[in-house]
């Protein structure tokens, strides 16, 4: 479980990945439509496709010659519970706990 909250928290940590979340509460999307809206190369977004895949928060499936994502709605309860358990995260503010780990961890080098 420990592994499982490590990928999510760390695929949670981008907002370009927190974005791409949030599109996709709305219906699946082709990979091309989750990447126009970004101004990054179409590998970018598939490398933050590939972090949220692993993380088991959305999942990928070929329809023809179109890659589709689909939210995982299930795959932030674990970490929705752990959060909970503290008390001053609920609800759960995925910003505000973002801006709470950039003052109590050090910058990571580029």
């Amino acid at each position: 479980m420990t592994r499982d909250l490590d990928q999510a928290f760390a695929a949670l940590a981008d907002p370009t990945r927190r974005t791409i979340l949030t599109m996709l509460l709305e219906d699946d999307m082709a990979v091309t439509d989750v990447a126009e809206p970004f101004e990054m190369s179409l590998a970018a977004i598939s490398k933050h496709l590939g972090v949220l895949t692993a993380a088991g928060l959305i999942s990928q499936e070929k329809r023809g010659r179109v890659k589709w994502c689909k939210l995982e709605p299930d795959a932030l309860r674990a970490a929705s519970v752990w959060m909970q358990g503290f008390g001053q995260f609920e609800p759960v503010n995925l910003d505000a706990f973002e801006r709470f780990l950039a003052t109590e961890l050090p910058e990571e080098s580029a």
